[in-house]
């Protein structure tokens, strides 16, 4: 979970159910920004389908089984960003295995900051996008790629 996150004693009675039925084995939760703002609740309502349909947890939020998590090697440590999609790639694909499933809990979302979105202009934002897309992906290696997590800025 990230330090500018707060989570509902709902939330994790959702995480606790999920958990004690036994069919998750990995899971996120739809997510909300803490502060009004028309562009970042867009782009977050884009996140949030995009999420229930392919099941991957946002970064702000991610539970797994421990033995899980170090099955599959836990974090990418050579991906500065998008380390939360490779690990959702990852748990469900070994949940699949063992015939559990990865689950976005859908009833209490996490809010989270929407610092970066303040921080960070919607050119630089853009400009990092395309960063990504012109490089093949290959930026998300480069902490010097990734400067909307990394160049200090708070």
């Amino acid at each position: 979970m990230d330090a500018d996150s707060h989570p509902s004693a709902e939330l994790f009675a959702d995480v606790a159910g999920a958990i004690q039925a036994g069919r998750a084995l990995a899971g996120g939760c739809l997510i909300q920004f803490d502060e009004q703002n028309r562009e970042a609740n867009f782009v977050i309502g884009i996140w949030n389908i995009v999420s229930r349909l392919t099941r991957y947890a946002a970064g702000s939020f991610i539970f797994c089984e421990a033995a899980a998590f170090k099955e599959i090697g836990g974090f990418d440590e050579k991906l500065f960003v998008t380390e939360e999609l490779d690990l959702s790639r990852r748990l469900k694909k070994h949940a699949r295995k063992r015939g559990r499933e990865m689950v976005i809990l859908t009833r209490h979302r996490l809010v989270t900051s929407v610092r970066k979105i303040k921080l960070y202009s919607r050119m630089e934002h853009l400009r990092f996008l395309a960063r990504m897309i012109l490089s093949g992906g290959r930026a998300v290696k480069s902490r010097e790629e990734c400067p909307v997590w990394y160049d200090g800025r708070r």
